[in-house]
């Protein structure tokens, strides 16, 4: 007779190999899942370095590189936001306009730039405009206020941030007085932008008859894999008439800055048919969140000519098959004959524009960049320095600001072409957010330009080789380490 003992012993025999299996299954399956993650990023054929940043993340953190591939990391470039035929729809007045014009074209130095903008962008390079610079948050929203307050017809509002503090209540009350009046109000702000935000905030505005809408939302799980995907435009269009675009948010602290410094940023009024570009960059953004599409020809007027500039407003996006800025900035790099200045918060550039840099440089021209001596991120600003000796070594100039946090995004050249936009000199800007960039052919407005950087180099100092290659050992090993993940930043 079998004993008792001898069952039990049976069963906890069986209960270990029940164990063992579940544990083998659950090895084979997780690495199975890894590898596979793997050899999907490796087929994507993505840039070779964002390649490899995912391959290391994978194989040394692979239950955090599965989590962060999952949210972060698929790649959605062949999507479309808008069926062709929609979009060609949304474009005719736009388009009708650009035919018209008597001449539209820039110079023939940057012919080709305009043409490679038009031709992978649709973004047609409107004459007659007027361009205002602004370099402090009070007077672009001292601006923008006043433009609100003159709207008869519609005010469109895109922005990655929309606080619910000062600034943004004085704006949201406006909008809501407007709305009153029967001007048709509509607001886009980016959905991680403003995480913190209260839900209630922007409830007031469609409790107002303010439509309004976040873009492309985070609701687990859906939406996970575009959670990485973020809209930092800032656009604003009053009766299609005036247009605002730039590195500035609706927050107080554009205004104020910090306890250490002031906030220096840069955006631009724009008012003639250049205002067309923004309202169908805007009226796009709307129809991926509202499944609306709005084509009337009241909301693109007729407009005479206002100033002497020619402007290009141009998009990019995560989900189109090309990089568009990053390509114009490129091109506009090794086009230029004499100087070229670049300002941008943070610096993690896309190896062309890197390698751009650095020919240019190497070539004679006067490339200079300016970044903040101290950041609103220590990780990105760490990732920026790593690669300041790659581009001191090739002769560019390089020059902390002081003052303050410098925020600004803002290029100018040879006397002739300037930009003001969102987009960052990184990989996220080029990369994974939707960007919008105004480009200036035109003297006046890139001599302006030149000026306001000149006179930021003067709260500047300025980085020498000699002296950046000695900083410390452990500063090293910190930059290098950041700028391995700076892909993925």
């Amino acid at each position: 007779m079998i004993s008792f003992a001898y069952i039990c012993q049976g069963m906890v025999d069986w209960g270990l190999i029940a164990g063992q299996v579940a544990s083998w299954t659950f090895n084979i399956l997780y690495f199975a899942i890894v590898i596979g993650t793997i050899i999907v990023v490796v087929l994507d054929n993505r840039n070779p370095v964002k390649t490899l940043a995912w391959v290391l993340v994978l194989a040394f953190l692979p239950l955090v590189g599965l989590a962060f591939y999952f949210f972060f990391g698929r790649s959605q470039r062949h999507e479309r936001l808008i069926s062709k035929k929609g979009y060609v729809h949304l474009l005719k007045k736009p388009m009708s306009e650009y035919l018209s014009q008597i001449s539209g074209q820039p110079p023939e130095a940057y012919r080709r730039l305009s043409d490679l903008f038009r031709n992978i962008n649709q973004a047609f390079p409107f004459e007659g405009n007027r361009v205002e610079v602004y370099t402090s948050g009070i007077s672009m929203l001292q601006s923008l206020l006043r433009e609100l307050l003159k709207a008869r017809k519609h005010i469109h509002l895109e922005f990655y941030i929309f606080e619910d503090d000062a600034v943004g209540r004085l704006v949201r009350d406006v909008l809501v007085d407007k709305a009153r009046e029967g001007v048709e109000v509509r607001v886009l702000y980016d959905d991680v932008g403003c995480w913190r935000v209260p839900k209630r905030f922007f409830e007031e505005m469609r409790e107002a008859g303010i439509e309004t809408h976040s873009f492309l939302k985070v609701r687990f799980p859906l939406f996970t894999s575009k959670v990485n995907y973020r809209n930092h435009r800032k656009i604003a269009v009053i009766d299609g008439r005036v247009g605002f675009v730039g590195g500035m948010n609706l927050a107080e602290r554009y205004m104020r800055g910090f306890s250490w410094g002031i906030w220096r940023d840069t955006h631009i009024l724009l008012e003639g048919k250049a205002v067309h570009g923004l309202q169908t960059a805007f009226l796009l953004d709307w129809y991926v969140v509202d499944r609306t599409l709005f084509t009337s020809a009241a909301y693109f007027p007729k407009l005479e000519h206002c100033g002497t500039s020619l402007v290009q407003v141009v998009t990019a996006d995560p989900i189109g098959s090309w990089k568009e800025i990053m390509q114009g900035l490129v091109m506009a790099i090794i086009g230029s004959r004499k100087y070229f200045y670049i300002q941008t918060p943070y610096f993690l550039p896309a190896e062309p524009v890197l390698t751009a840099m650095q020919t240019a440089a190497l070539a004679g021209v006067d490339v200079r960049l300016m970044i903040p001596y101290r950041a609103d991120s220590r990780w990105t600003h760490l990732g920026s320095c790593s690669y300041l000796e790659d581009v001191l070594r090739a002769g560019v100039k390089v020059y902390m600001y002081k003052k303050g946090f410098l925020h600004s995004k803002m290029m100018v050249s040879d006397d002739g072409l300037s930009t003001v936009g969102s987009t960052n000199i990184d990989f996220r800007s080029f990369e994974h957010n939707f960007e919008v960039n105004a480009f200036i052919y035109d003297v006046e407005t890139a001599l302006q330009m030149r000026e306001v950087f000149l006179q930021d180099q003067r709260e500047c100092v300025q980085l020498s080789l000699k002296t950046w290659v000695k900083r410390s050992r452990y500063r090293k090993v910190a930059e290098s380490v950041v700028r391995l993940m700076a892909p993925l930043l």
